[in-house]
């Protein structure tokens, strides 16, 4: 049997390739947008791609099942209650896939983080070997039910189901059968998911806080209550992955254009957004006016889904070298409107200064001189609000960055603002949206919390 796991790290995410070595036929499981690897790995085993399984429709991701179908020529299997525009096979409870000899998958309908979710029991030799849990069962954690709310369902029913998919299905099994789960730690569709990607059904028999001996009341209790909110082009997602799309290649194809300066300025004109993709020091250095940074350095995708408007083409600012990247990871979770890229990035730019713009940044020492003094700034705190409760700087205001743009007419424009968030890089996206929306006093803590922390000034805690 092969079974590999790929984890995407900046979506937290993990898919799966499961094929029989004799047979040779395989199937991938809840693949990402991009392929390339899939089939990479299957033409060097000298495998076919026959199947591609997702566990459910996706909602912080689009899933490369189209892909993989009109590149490899795969079968879509999805769960008996799902519904889609293109052509797939249900799978029902306890339905079988034999995919050769040593290898057989068995579905076991899970609901309750969706209601079409399945896990998949791959069997060696007829044996439990592992099961597939998608967003059911994480390592530490179970999937929210509450994601799907916006669509018509209930948390609390959906919560229902996932306590008797858990206790009546997946904790029937072997305690020595391997767990891969669709997501890990940084993942929103669960809230304490461990960093461990991989485990065993008695381990988290054990350790899993939600696998704990409770009633059912309790369980729907404890896993319906103080869910964080979910980003807006989640809904967005788990819709796109129910319908027939243009695939990510012909997106890319169409999309990366390289842009000349008055290009990009006719086409924000026009309504398109500036996205900034360069890390934080770089862009408060330098950056054409009015662009929003999201630099490519860390949860990228999350909150470019977060912060921009899905409905409007985006026009790129990337290094050099970078803006297929860029485009690939917006790609992801489907935002396909990339009008094209500033060609030379910022050196494009050198002998147009007045379109520039640049971001104060201050060092926690400034900050604390500053607040201080007469007229101290405003430091606004762009954190979850769990974590302003768990430590702040005296006197700063918690506004978490998700919120921010609805919460614009409450910061003020006649006071200056610094902005700080724990690393910096929330905080970089605060300062370019405030900028962006005519803030003219605004700063950046370098370094965030951990700086603050560092540099020895008091904390209220």
């Amino acid at each position: 049997m092969i079974l590999e796991q790929y984890y995407l790290g900046c979506l937290a995410h993990a898919s799966y390739l499961v094929a029989d070595e004799e047979s040779k036929v395989a199937a991938v499981v809840d693949p990402q947008r991009d392929v390339d690897q899939y089939v990479a790995d299957a033409d060097e085993a000298g495998l076919e791609i026959r199947y591609v399984f997702l566990t459910h429709f996706h909602a912080d991701f689009v899933a490369g099942h189209l892909e993989l179908r009109d590149r490899a020529g795969a079968e879509i299997r999805l769960g008996a209650r799902a519904e889609a525009e293109y052509g797939f096979t249900r799978m029902a409870d306890h339905d079988s896939l034999v995919l050769g000899p040593e290898v057989r998958l068995d579905v076991l309908e899970t609901p309750g983080h969706s209601p079409e979710s399945i896990s998949i029991l791959v069997r060696e030799h007829g044996r439990p070997h592992a099961v597939l849990t998608g967003d059911t069962l994480f390592i530490g954690d179970v999937g929210r039910p509450d994601l799907r709310a916006s669509l018509g369902w209930s948390a609390v029913d959906l919560a229902g189901m996932l306590y008797d998919s858990l206790h009546e299905k997946l904790l029937t099994l072997p305690d020595e059968t391997i767990v891969y789960p669709g997501h890990g730690a940084g993942s929103l569709c669960g809230r304490n998911i461990s960093t461990d990607t991989v485990s065993t059904i008695g381990v988290q028999r054990f350790y899993n806080h939600a696998l704990r001996p409770m009633t059912k009341e309790a369980f729907v209790g404890m896993v319906t209550a103080d869910q964080p909110d979910a980003p807006p082009y989640f809904t967005y997602d788990a819709i796109l992955n129910t319908q027939e799309r243009q695939t990510l290649d012909v997106a890319l194809e169409r999309e990366l254009e390289p842009l000349a300066v008055d290009d990009v300025l006719e086409l924000v004109a026009e309504g398109a957004q500036l996205l900034d993709t360069r890390e934080p020091a770089d862009y408060a250095g330098a950056h054409l006016a009015g662009s929003v940074n999201i630099p490519l350095g860390g949860s990228y995708a999350t909150w470019a889904g977060t912060i921009l408007d899905r409905g409007r083409r985006i026009v790129l600012v990337a290094e050099p070298g970078r803006e297929e990247e860029a485009a690939t990871r917006l790609g992801r979770i489907g935002f396909d409107w990339v009008a094209g890229y500033l060609q030379s990035g910022m050196l494009a730019l050198e002998t147009r200064l007045d379109l520039l713009g640049r971001t104060e940044r201050v060092t926690a020492a400034t900050l604390a001189e500053r607040l201080a003094g007469a007229d101290p700034p405003l430091a606004l705190d762009v954190r979850t609000e769990a974590e302003a409760r768990a430590e702040r700087i005296d006197g700063s205001w918690n506004v978490p960055l998700n919120r921010l743009h609805e919460r614009l007419d409450e910061v003020p424009r006649d006071r200056e603002v610094v902005v700080h968030c724990a690393s910096g890089y929330r905080s970089s996206i605060a300062a370019s949206l405030l900028a962006r929306e005519g803030f003219e006093h605004v700063s950046d803590l370098v370094g965030g919390m951990a700086a603050w922390n560092a540099s020895l000034v008091r904390v209220a805690r």
